[in-house]
């Protein structure tokens, strides 16, 4: 891009943050600062323990531009890294070197953002300040960079945490920026010098796409992603394809919303004058292969002195209407040579014709259209390229042209280093065929006459019918294309030509009957420019034919009249054309001579039309609150049903996830009351049961697994003998168990049973835990009645002391 620089701009940006009253301020001295100091200086010099050099705060402009373009918007960042943080803030903008003492020390305006967070100064209407003093990390505000011409820029911050004010006069608390130069950036609105090179030179433009998943991963399309084929054109200065700050055309639109280049080719070539080549190259489907895979896409075009300047665009597909592209890039050097090699990282910039915000977002135009812009990581929280820290988008693309060839004498200033004059230049390659793989036409149809019947320019028209989309995805281009023309004699080099009228119709035939003659005419509708006479003819005449019998029992008939239209709009069809009957045979007789006449007539091939559907919708709800779901998304049949069937889906379902449904905790029936635990005396029986699921995700917690209620068997006796009678009681209580399980067959009639296996380990160490021990079958008598006679099993309490 040409640098033209403009006069540097500087701006002084103080931020700083502090309830006044803390620093030290009553009213009256308020009042007094007020009476005796310049506009909004006193904030400038505010009082209270300084300490400079604090790199935990900073103050960041969004993108951390080194310039900064007049009129634009920035949001400005003020933020504190943890654990840090402040309590109240206030932002003002100065030129460089000014006390802001004066309201022309202050430069461009802020613009509130939340005013929960931040409110204009009531004491200083261009500075911002907290809206309620809190503890905070972080606050933004728009601000917008004042016009052109007004000077270099510092941004300065300074933030108060208690009764310490942070500042910093270089460092994290400070940033300069001067205005940018209107080159910067690929920014168009700059003014676009005449070139003084000489002959003319060749280049090679080639294409590295850089949109992956790997490198862009939010939402990046797997299906349909793509590159449009590369539409554009050397030109002078005169013309521009697109420019930021611009709006686009229809070409434009249909490149960035449809992928389409034929209409912007046909804006180009319309400006035949300003145009020296048009450049072209493929489409790219899908977008990012190995260059060892794919070859990038190239194109060559050349340039003069006149037309200078080269640009081009193409889609990022699918997308509402991004693109990346360079606009006006000058070629020309202030030397008087041509630029050997240009290198340009490229983002996407929006055409101003779509309000989507993600790559398939549905169909949504921008009402009234807008400007070109380049898009930022803070457009929207959905856009793929979006970054809450506003940082720069990653590249998506690179372009580099290469000077491949020159001719003629050159003029340049400062010798060229590199020897590639030629004696002429090859001229540009066919350009080749960009139709999509997936759409597929009939051929061309011959040219149309052209529009201007005149020597001035004009176009002529062809056309080609859509006979079958094969991915509905992939848009087809369109089915006309256009080339500039001169009307009938019309030469661009004959300064000698005659500008003729259409030929008037033919005349009728001098008689009524066997052969005559008939004639046409046209006139001059104007003389040549070298004032020569017109040796054009402006009469022509042939032979015609009519009632070819003339004898008294032949019918005289008129002339055939033009054909009626053909009775099918594609394929084979019929045509008819009629004549009437003068005079009836001289001698009485039947006139048998037809009046009618039918003959085929060929159209253009039939084709199946494709369906033409909406957009699909966005997705529906997830049909759970919870869990695994289905959700769906529908489109709409747009082509009128009598065109055919349409096969294609009209609905599609997916499957969604939403966080995992509580699940509440789930326990097994109560166990049987167990023994008391006295044998006399009041005790206490228990039962408990077990936890089979615990709760997740925010279920219901488990209710208690053990209970207790009390128990008396009988009253303990008391006296001299009692512990004699209970050492006894328990050797009887030892003896019955060995009994039992002696045996096992008085207790269990009918079978003999294994002696119960040992209690097994607590399933809990605290909390109340059961033990299981079993006695199994061990025989079966054959003579047995009783049904009793299976495995038992037995279970305790245990470890029920509180955790």
């Amino acid at each position: 891009m040409m640098g033209h620089h403009l006069q540097p701009f500087a701006l002084h940006f103080l931020a700083l943050t502090f309830p006044l009253v803390a620093l030290g301020f009553s009213d009256e001295t308020l009042e007094k600062a007020t009476k005796s100091e310049g506009y909004c200086s006193r904030i400038l010099r505010a009082q209270g323990t300084r300490r400079e050099g604090y790199n935990e705060f900073s103050l960041r402009v969004e993108g951390d531009p080194e310039f900064y373009k007049p009129g634009n918007n920035y949001r400005v960042t003020l933020s504190a890294a943890t654990p840090a943080y402040f309590r109240g803030f206030t932002l003002i903008a100065l030129k460089e070197g000014k006390e802001g003492d004066k309201e022309e020390d202050h430069a461009g305006t802020f613009q509130i953002i939340d005013e929960e967070e931040t409110q204009f100064m009531s004491n200083c209407p261009v500075a911002v300040t907290e809206s309620t003093p809190r503890r905070r990390t972080r606050i933004h505000v728009f601000w917008t960079a004042p016009p052109v011409g007004t000077g270099c820029v510092i941004l300065k911050a300074s933030i108060v945490q208690k009764r310490i004010i942070y500042f910093q006069d270089e460092g994290s608390l400070t940033k300069k920026l001067c205005e940018q130069d209107s080159t910067f950036e690929g920014v168009t609105d700059k003014p676009i010098l005449d070139c003084c090179a000489c002959g003319t030179a060749k280049y090679r433009l080639t294409f590295y796409g850089n949109w992956s998943e790997k490198t862009h991963p939010k939402d990046y399309p797997r299906r349909a992603n793509h590159w449009s084929a590369i539409i554009g054109g050397s030109h002078s200065k005169n013309y521009v394809l697109w420019e930021y700050g611009g709006y686009a055309s229809e070409g434009v639109k249909q490149v960035a919303e449809l992928g389409s280049p034929v209409k912007m080719e046909e804006e180009i070539r319309q400006q035949s004058d300003e145009v020296l080549t048009v450049i072209k190259a493929k489409a790219q489907w899908p977008a990012w292969q190995p260059l060892n895979v794919r070859a990038a896409p190239s194109a060559e075009f050349s340039v003069d002195r006149t037309r200078h300047l080269m640009s081009f665009l193409t889609m990022l597909g699918p997308s509402p209407d991004w693109n990346v592209g360079l606009s006006a890039e000058d070629l020309c050097t202030k030397d008087c040579g041509w630029v050997q090699k240009v290198v340009q990282d490229l983002i996407p910039w929006d055409a101003g014709t779509d309000s989507g915000v993600t790559y398939e977002s549905p169909n949504k135009p921008t009402i009234p259209q807008e400007k070109i812009r380049p898009l930022t990581s803070l457009d929207h929280p959905q856009s793929p390229f979006y970054d809450p820290e506003g940082g720069s988008i990653a590249v998506v693309a690179r372009v580099v042209i290469e000077r491949i060839a020159r001719k003629g004498e050159q003029c340049n200033i400062i010798p060229d280093n590199v020897d590639d004059i030629v004696a002429d230049l090859v001229p540009e390659e066919k350009e080749e065929d960009d139709t999509p793989e997936t759409c597929i036409y009939s051929n061309w149809s011959p040219w149309s006459a052209c529009s201007s019947s005149t020597c001035d320019k004009g176009k002529r028209m062809r056309q080609r019918m859509l006979k079958a989309q094969l991915d509905l995805s992939v848009p087809c281009p369109d089915t006309q294309d256009f080339q500039p023309c001169m009307g009938p004699g019309c030469s661009d080099e004959d300064g000698s030509t005659c500008m003729m009228s259409e030929w008037i119709t033919w005349s009728p035939c001098t008689v009524s009957c066997g052969m005559g003659m008939r004639s046409r005419e046209r006139y001059v509708k104007q003389f040549p420019d070298d004032g020569s006479m017109c040796k054009v003819p402006t009469e022509e005449t042939e032979k015609c034919i009519v009632n070819e019998e003339c004898s008294p029992s032949s019918c005289l008939v008129t002339e055939w009249a033009e054909w009626n239209e053909c009775s099918a709009s594609c394929g084979i069809g019929m045509k008819k054309r009629h004549r009437m009957i003068k005079m009836t045979p001289a001698d009485g007789s039947m006139c048998n001579t037809e009046t009618t006449e039918v003959e085929k007539c060929m159209m253009p091939e039939c084709h199946t039309i494709p369906c033409m559907l909406s957009p699909w919708s966005e997705w529906s709800d997830c049909s759970v609150t919870c869990g695994k779901g289905m959700r769906t998304r529908q489109r709409m049949l747009k082509s009128a049903a009598e065109l055919g069937d349409c096969n294609e889906e009209l609905e599609q379902v997916e499957k969604c996830m939403l966080p995992e449904c509580p699940i509440d905790c789930e326990l097994t029936e109560w166990s049987k009351w167990s023994e008391c635990n006295k044998s006399c005396g009041k005790g206490h029986m228990i039962r408990t049961r077990m936890i089979k699921m615990e709760p997740q995700f925010g279920g219901a917690p488990c209710p208690e697994t053990v209970q207790r209620k009390k128990c008396r068997i009988r009253k303990c006796l008391r006296g001299p003998g009692l512990e004699k009678r209970r050492w006894k009681e328990a050797r009887e209580k030892r003896r019955s168990e060995h009994a039992k399980e002696d045996v096992d067959g008085e207790l269990y009639p009918g079978c003999k049973m294994r002696p119960w296996t040992a209690w097994s380990e607590c399933t809990k160490l605290c909390g109340g835990g059961i033990q299981e021990r079993f006695m199994t079958v061990k025989k079966r008598f054959k003579s047995t009645q009783f049904t009793s006679c299976k495995d038992k099993k037995e279970i305790r309490a245990c470890n029920v002391h509180p955790c």
